[in-house]
């Protein structure tokens, strides 16, 4: 029975991102929501100018509808594990249509200052572990995928360190949104591993988390269908921002957040390009590491066409997730 929600949150996300798509973009247009791109960014990006951003509230909505909807069994026996996973996505997708709607509202590719968004972030990731702890789904043990080994350790002290955890994982699924698909491309292969780790690990004890599993998945693969190459909308920090929260509250919601370090690769390989070519560029006065940070645009300025980086990023993605299922598996 529990497959049949699981399937009934991954279709209805599906079909709810998929639908509305042409009207939403349509609605976005005369908006004139259109995207901003950066004079110092790739030139041939600048063809995109204009295209319609915001685009995440197609999944957004389409994945609280499905967990909402679908989840419901869940709660009526008092497991809010799906509703848990909402909180900081929601909170972090609230805090990216700000800042989309400051951006648009001035017509630059600037919105919230980097401490209005950090505050707001940090807020969020404090809510959702808040909630972990009074709900009983975080004992405050980190869990060591491979070694199938969890270490107790102080309350305040975890949540520090993992509130930590959650912001800079958003900040990094923010910025691998760069070029058309790769944000939601390589969400793929991660949401297909925390649905699998919901239904096929620790006895069942996380078959809930299965349903906002499986709606983002399904949120995903219907706004490929808008957003590959070429892209029609963007999702934009609401977007990204949402996505960010959710893959971290998937993996603390089947309580292995380690192995996100694992699946999310490609989330932190970007992040870690910009913080590299940053400093190295104050370190040398004016040196650089990469042609272009985040990494996915060095590839661009290498000759790296923006269907080869999308593939080669869901790919790796794919095999880390696949590896990271094994980690955790024998729980």
């Amino acid at each position: 029975m529990d497959r049949w929600f699981v399937l009934g949150a991954f279709g209805l996300s599906l079909l709810l991102t998929i639908l509305p798509g042409r009207a939403v973009i349509s609605f976005l247009h005369k908006l004139k929501f259109g995207q901003h791109i950066l004079e110092i960014g790739p030139r041939w990006h600048r063809a995109k100018q204009g295209t319609p951003t915001m685009g995440g509230i197609l999944f957004i909505g389409a994945i609280v509808a499905a967990v909402l909807i679908f989840g419901a069994p869940y709660y009526l026996k008092g497991d809010f594990r799906p509703l848990a996973v909402l909180v900081p996505a929601v909170i972090f997708g609230g805090a990216g249509f700000v800042d989309d709607m400051t951006k648009i509202r001035k017509k630059q590719n600037e919105g919230l200052t980097p401490l209005q968004k950090l505050l707001l972030q940090t807020a969020a990731a404090a809510v959702f572990l808040t909630l972990l702890r009074v709900w009983g789904y975080d004992a405050g043990e980190l869990y060591i995928p491979f070694v199938n080994i969890s270490i107790p350790m102080n309350w305040y002290v975890y949540a520090v360190i993992a509130a930590v955890f959650i912001v800079g994982m958003d900040n990094a699924v923010n910025l691998t949104d760069g070029i058309d698909g790769l944000c939601a491309g390589v969400t793929v292969p991660v949401s297909v591993l925390f649905l699998a780790a919901a239904l096929f690990t620790a006895g069942g004890r996380y078959t809930s988390v299965a349903i906002p599993a499986a709606a983002l998945l399904g949120g995903m693969l219907g706004f490929l269908y808008h957003n590959f190459n070429p892209a029609r909308v963007f999702m934009g920090d609401t977007g990204s921002l949402f996505l960010g929260g959710m893959v971290c509250a998937l993996a603390f919601g089947i309580e292995a957040p380690a192995v996100l370090i694992l699946a999310g690769f490609v989330y932190i390989l970007e992040m870690a390009s910009v913080i590299l070519q940053v400093g190295w560029f104050k370190i040398s006065h004016g040196k650089r590491i990469f042609k272009m940070a985040p990494i996915h645009h060095h590839f661009e300025m290498c000759g790296w066409g923006e269907k080869k980086i999308f593939f080669v990023a869901v790919t790796l993605t794919a095999v880390l997730c696949a590896a990271g299922y094994l980690g955790i598996m024998n729980r």
